[in-house]
């Protein structure tokens, strides 16, 4: 019998975080939640602690904090703000932490996860995006695990398994196209958030939905999958497949090109990475190929779609800015939701952000944190100033 994980969720009131729980409750004599962290869905958060019986969990606000410390029925401690968030991260008793906040948010809750010896299955690209050269450092010396969640790196570490890295050709990322694929140039401007977080295939959070309609979410997996799998930027490629089948890819030196394939279901690499090396049950449902008939490719509209090439160029650059390029997007696609910029304003924000940022070396923490922060600044003030305004730095 397999001995149990003690699970550290970042991110539990989230999709993945709700996903990870199913697991736990498809398989609950192998995994054991010992701690929590969510943002303001204290309501659910408070169901989940009810059923689950974490030791300590942590909320965003402190007068939530104060509520949910009232109204529990069960021992917990509860913690907030950013520190109650680094205290789930790095929880003594924790085997394995899920690393699922959305956005930049976890980057430090990661980092205290990893400096605390923990295993870490990622769903936090932004994570590497942001300090991918410094996280990599840190798991390297912690000597722990640094296990991917996203769908696609996910595939990659398995269609890897077994291989010899030096004998990789190229990463081949997959990507849906999105709500939008095959839409006409002229009608960006006028995509409404309703249609935008209307995903074909994949159920996620409003951020990533958002992302996955502009292709930024594929650029921003780009800049993770150099660092998870230290490739270089001209050997990561990406493709448009509209049905969400193959999860991604790898081409090897001899022409071969090993894939992994499934049904679209956040569960499959989240037990992936929970249970590695070994396989559970996930609560998916099976593929049926016969009944998809066909797999299409094809290349991605990078016209029509620029925040993928602006990915690109933010990863050849290198240093703070890869940091800018997430910050920025992050302001963009909630002044976006907020109708404050039509859909095509999220690349015209970022593109006109990273043109006037000043690179810097990825030195440090601090130096990544304090680009994020000028980035969103300069972003709110592209956006009240309108994206073509000349904009002094």
């Amino acid at each position: 019998m397999a001995r149990v994980t003690k699970l550290s969720i970042l991110g539990s009131t989230g999709s993945i975080g709700r996903s990870t729980l199913d697991l736990v409750r498809l398989h609950p004599e192998r995994f054991d939640v010992v701690a929590l962290a969510a943002g303001a869905n204290i309501n659910l958060l408070r169901e989940q602690i009810e059923e689950f019986l974490p030791k300590v969990v942590s909320v965003q606000r402190e007068e939530d904090r104060k509520k949910l410390q009232t109204d529990l029925s069960a021992s917990v401690e509860c913690l907030s703000g950013e520190e109650g968030a680094l205290a789930v991260g790095g929880f003594d008793e924790a085997t394995i932490v899920v690393s699922a906040i959305v956005g930049a948010a976890g980057l430090r809750p990661t980092l205290a996860a990893i400096e605390a010896g923990k295993d870490v299955a990622l769903a936090n690209k932004e994570t590497l995006v942001m300090a991918g050269s410094l996280v990599m450092g840190e798991v390297e010396r912690r000597g722990t695990r640094l296990l991917p969640v996203d769908s696609e790196h996910s595939a990659i570490f398995q269609a890897m398994s077994g291989q010899r890295r030096e004998d990789v050709r190229r990463l081949i990322l997959t990507a849906s196209g999105g709500p939008f694929l095959n839409m006409e140039p002229g009608r960006v401007g006028h995509v409404t958030p309703e249609e935008a977080l209307a995903h074909p295939n994949w159920k996620m959070g409003r951020k990533v939905s958002i992302d996955s309609a502009t292709l930024m979410n594929k650029g921003l997996e780009v800049i993770e999958g150099r660092w998870l799998f230290d490739m270089g930027y001209d050997k990561i490629d990406v493709v448009i497949h509209p049905q969400s089948i193959v999860h991604s890819m790898v081409e090897y030196v001899d022409g071969s090109v090993i894939a992994q394939l499934g049904t679209a279901d956040m569960k499959g690499p989240i037990a992936y990475a929970l249970s590695y090396p070994e396989r559970i049950e996930a609560g998916v449902a099976p593929l049926d190929l016969t009944a998809w008939g066909r797999l299409d490719f094809m290349e991605p509209d990078r016209a029509t779609f620029p925040c993928l090439g602006l990915a690109y160029s933010a990863l050849k650059e290198g240093g703070t800015m890869p940091a800018v390029l997430n910050g920025t997007d992050e302001v963009a696609v909630e002044a976006f939701l907020e109708g404050a910029i039509p859909f095509s304003g999220i690349h015209e924000v970022v593109e006109r952000v990273m043109d006037v940022h000043r690179c810097e070396e990825e030195t440090d923490l601090e130096a990544i944190l304090e680009a994020d922060r000028w980035a969103r600044e300069t972003a709110w003030r592209v956006i009240k100033k309108g994206c073509r305004t000349p904009l002094k730095v």
